[in-house]
């Protein structure tokens, strides 16, 4: 494991307003630091509720060499466990979700109930109390259908972000919505890259097509590109969303999260007509153009919310230059596959869009490991989201580098 001076000469060595040197994007060693700095303490986003609608539903994903498994319970509570049995330690559900009235764990039948609690071992003696013995909780919070998770022994509080996040997606009723299609896709790149593409619209003229019959490259009056016509539909649609009670104004902290409302461009769906992809339109809403609701949280997830359906997105890192994305449409429960919406028509727009952008990714991984990659300079004017979220993962590593004990490698150990 990379030694904690080593790291902080990494960190140290970057050039502020360029990208990172070359280890932050290829090496093993660091990459597992990260794992333990990040992904072990961060608020995770899981997925959403909908994946989990009754008791029993469950699913699980994999945060670095931890497999954890996300319930609903009997009392409808959403739940998380270390996807590990208490008795020698196989992992109990297999696959990536499924559904029971309790998990048994495929070695010796160990059972437990849904909220974690052992119910049944055989022939382990007399003396042997099953309450000793429950799964190992995960912290898990769920946030008008989105649900999150935390390794951490004691994670950073939750309610803040709640409160903060709760009032813009509650009208969208999320917590009631279905899921229409998932995907995944393993990108062939660092995980970084992935976030990184995601945090600007430098590349979107010449790459995506789709996204751009709809959605403006940019979202706000701080990118030099704002003005025109569409800035002039921007102050219309504030002005009809003031008056319906729904928040548009952005939201931007230093804790790694952003939410804004964004006006779309054309259009009122992300499809390729823009016109909407579902007629039954979410939650309690009735106006058909109400933008697209962005949420974003680092390190791994990012998030549109529109009127007639929803996009969440998961990263998940496999390796140093290995990354799992996961996709979910959401629709309103009740909508009907073929008489409320196409389901081709529905996707159409973020799976072009995905491959478009593991493309980038990968291309951008392939010339990262090139022995002539030099660290290079975003853009002050467009890149601004890339600087704030590599200024969000650098200060995050330099906050818990403080809180941990200094590892001296071992051929540095006097005998």
């Amino acid at each position: 494991m990379l030694p904690n001076n080593q790291l902080v000469s990494l960190i140290e060595s970057r050039i502020p307003g360029r990208s990172l040197p070359q280890p932050f994007y290829t090496d093993a060693a660091l990459f597992e630091r990260e794992l333990e700095l990040i992904w072990e303490r961060q608020w995770l986003f899981a997925g959403v509720a909908a994946q989990i609608p009754k008791a029993g539903n469950w699913f699980t994903l994999e945060v670095g060499r931890s497999s954890v498994v996300v319930i609903r319970d009997r009392t409808n509570a959403i739940r998380a466990f270390y996807n590990t049995c208490r008795h020698r330690g196989s992992r109990i559900c297999s696959g990536g979700k499924g559904s029971a009235g309790t998990l048994v764990c495929p070695y010796h039948r160990w059972t437990y109930g849904l909220d974690g609690k052992l119910l049944f071992a055989k022939e382990m003696g007399e003396n042997f109390d099953t309450s000793d013995f429950s799964l190992k909780p995960v912290h898990c919070e769920s946030v008008e259908g989105y649900i999150f998770i935390s390794l951490a022994e004691k994670p950073t509080p939750f309610e803040h972000f709640r409160e903060q996040v709760s009032p813009y997606i509650k009208p969208h009723g999320l917590g009631d919505a279905k899921v229409a299609f998932e995907s995944t896709i393993i990108e062939k790149g660092n995980w970084k890259l992935v976030l990184e593409n995601n945090r600007e619209c430098y590349h979107c003229t010449g790459s995506h097509p789709e996204l751009l019959r709809t959605i403006s490259e940019f979202d706000g009056p701080t990118d030099p590109r704002f003005g025109g016509e569409y800035a002039e539909k921007c102050e219309r649609d504030e002005a009809r969303w003031t008056a319906a009670g729904l928040p548009f104004k952005p939201i931007e902290t230093d804790e790694g999260y952003r939410l804004v409302r964004v006006a779309m461009e054309r259009g009122l769906s992300f499809t390729m007509s823009g016109e909407l992809a579902c007629k039954k339109l979410l939650g309690s809403n009735q106006d058909e153009d109400v933008g697209s609701l962005r949420l974003l949280r680092f390190p791994n997830t990012w998030n549109h919310v529109l009127s007639d359906h929803a996009i969440a997105f998961r990263v998940l890192p496999l390796s140093a230059t290995e990354t799992q994305v996961t996709t979910w449409w959401l629709v309103n429960a009740d909508a009907e596959e073929g008489k409320d919406y196409d389901l081709d028509n529905l996707t159409a727009v973020w799976n072009a869009t995905n491959v478009q952008d593991q493309r980038l990714v990968e291309v951008n991984q392939q010339g990262i490991n090139s022995k002539g990659y030099q660290p290079g300079p975003y853009s002050p004017l467009v890149e601004r989201g890339v600087t704030e979220f590599i200024d969000w993962y650098l200060g995050t590593l330099q906050a818990d580098l403080q809180q941990t004990p200094r590892i001296i490698p071992v051929e540095c150990i006097e005998a």
